[in-house]
């Protein structure tokens, strides 16, 4: 329990960027440095972390902490991952006013901006590679992003959507569904 607290302690602490920036510091110790979930079963954990309501983050840190150790175990992942924002966000609230207008501060904050969206876009072609996702399909996740961002399509309809079609691929393809 203590190593599973320090893990997601961790990557709580030295993640920027949000949940998504944490999806290789997490593939990094659950899958290859502790062994506690295949990679396989971490995709389906990141696909499941997603499709359930809350943040990404606590979603996946409580899933592979119930796989682990049960109830227990996913508070426990749970608290590890969110206690380090919880203490920066607190600290960065009592003293923003103090520096909120402070030049060297927002130009830090620009310079930030470039590097978080780098360290989303990483973890997106890692997924893609490990989900095989290849020039014949490319096709979904550019056409699912353009219909989210150009036309506003709620990712609610996209997720339905992709459930359908898995479904009827499935069994177009003579798998049990």
């Amino acid at each position: 329990m203590f190593k599973l607290f320090i893990t997601f302690l961790k990557i709580g602490l030295f993640t920027i960027g949000g949940g998504y920036a944490m999806i290789p510091l997490i593939e990094r110790d659950v899958v290859e440095r502790n062994g506690w979930v295949s990679r396989e079963e971490f995709l389906d954990l990141l696909a499941v972390a997603q499709a359930a309501p809350g943040v990404f983050a606590v979603n996946i840190s409580i899933f592979i902490g119930y796989k682990l150790r049960g109830v227990c175990g996913s508070i426990v992942a749970a608290v590890g991952n969110i206690l380090p924002s919880v203490i920066i966000i607190l600290a960065i609230a009592f003293f923003f006013s103090s520096f909120s207008d402070n030049r060297v501060v927002n130009n830090i904050f620009m310079g930030l901006r470039p590097a978080v969206v780098a360290l989303i876009a990483a973890p997106v072609f890692s997924v893609a590679k490990s989900a095989k996702i290849g020039w014949t399909n490319v096709w979904i996740p550019i056409l699912s992003a353009l219909l989210i961002v150009a036309f506003g399509v709620s990712p609610i309809y996209i997720i339905m959507a992709a459930v359908i079609g898995g479904i009827l691929w499935g069994r177009v393809k003579g798998g049990k569904v």
